[in-house]
């Protein structure tokens, strides 16, 4: 009897799961109460504080033993942070149930919802003569509210429209702005790599892109080439890019005197990944070289393509037409969920708690 006594007052442990929620495909810990996780994949009703979402679960072939996910949460922290993707550690909800069929089919029905709401709200920002882009909408499965994505070049007021809208649909309005890498995120399809779009299959923070990762990593600056399905430039720049800037350090500069097999010169070009670099010599011919097999005398300058140029900064690239720049700015989304993702990133605008209107 003691030991039942003692059991009982022993505290519940609590078990957490890993989900991939949300229309921008958020990830979060979130609290559940079942005893064994499915090896399939498998589908999950949480609750955010959106209200109720659907949800898939992250790492269920192996990762949970008896409901428990088998990391703790810095482990999987600094999993996420070595692949580049921000996550919190922080509970985002938790899960009401496995979800059904019964489940899987609501949600069907409320994405043929979504697109008759989309039309509406499009209809209605025409009519009001905003100058703004209808270009998603997210019915949220628990029916709190109604999540509009839209593209502006500024900040719109958009009260009035929020009220019609929140008037006809009787439930919460929420309008959010995003950028061209979002849009992307939700709409992508194929690069041109034959792969679908990293944003949309894997990516879940989209780090900034510059025109420094651009000019190591390309022979050519065509717009075309290395700009992806958003119109930025590609994200996959940034992958080899550390790799890429240890390798240019090795270099030696521009003008650094070297002795080679046949004889004294100075440095005038090299190749980062080959990691050959041509010499001059001081009879005035010229020879390329493994960097492994010259002897470097003294330091000389940068060259021009390691210097990196306030307009390169900013990400303006040369079009083909002297005359003609093509512009790659940063964008900033400010999305309100913690682990929402964007990279080169725009202001995004959304409703504030007093203009969201609840009939």
């Amino acid at each position: 009897m003691e030991n039942q006594a003692t059991k009982s007052k022993q505290p519940k442990i609590k078990k957490f799961m890993l989900v991939r929620y949300g229309r921008m495909n958020a990830i979060g810990f979130f609290e559940h109460s079942e005893a064994n996780i499915p090896k399939v994949p498998t589908r999950v009703v949480v609750k955010t504080e959106k209200g109720l979402e659907l949800g898939d679960i992250v790492g269920r072939l192996c990762s949970y033993r008896a409901g428990q996910y088998k990391l703790d949460k810095e482990q999987v922290k600094k999993y996420f942070e070595d692949s580049q993707i921000d996550i919190s550690c922080n509970l985002v909800g938790s899960v009401i149930r496995l979800a059904t069929a019964d489940d899987i089919s609501e949600e069907k029905h409320l994405q043929k919802n979504a697109k008759e709401e989309m039309d509406y709200c499009r209809k209605l920002v025409k009519e009001m003569q905003l100058p703004m882009e209808i270009v998603d909408a997210d019915h949220i499965f628990g029916g709190e509210r109604i999540v509009f994505y839209f593209m502006s070049d500024g900040r719109i007021d958009f009260r009035e429209l929020v009220k019609r809208i929140a008037q006809e649909y009787q439930t919460r309005i929420e309008m959010r702005q995003i950028g061209s890498r979002d849009e992307a995120k939700l709409f992508g399809d194929y690069e041109t790599c034959g792969q679908e779009c990293c944003c949309k299959k894997f990516l879940k923070a989209l780090k900034p892109v510059n025109m420094r990762m651009a000019k190591m990593q390309k022979a050519t600056l065509d717009p075309s080439k290395i700009s992806g399905y958003c119109g930025r430039l590609k994200c996959c720049l940034r992958y080899e890019d550390e790799t890429y800037t240890e390798l240019k350090r090795r270099l030696p500069r521009k003008g650094t005197r070297v002795k080679t097999s046949q004889g004294m010169g100075k440095i005038i070009d090299g190749q980062i990944l080959t990691q050959i670099v041509m010499v001059e010599h001081d009879d005035q011919t010229k020879a390329a070289f493994p960097l492994s097999e010259i002897e470097i005398l003294s330091n000389g300058q940068n060259f021009p393509d390691q210097q990196e140029t306030a307009e390169e900064a900013r990400g303006d690239i040369p079009a083909e037409n002297e005359h003609e720049k093509y512009e790659h700015e940063q964008e900033d989304s400010r999305q309100e969920d913690t682990d929402d993702e964007s990279c080169d990133q725009q202001d995004t605008q959304q409703t504030d708690p007093d203009q969201q209107f609840q009939p």
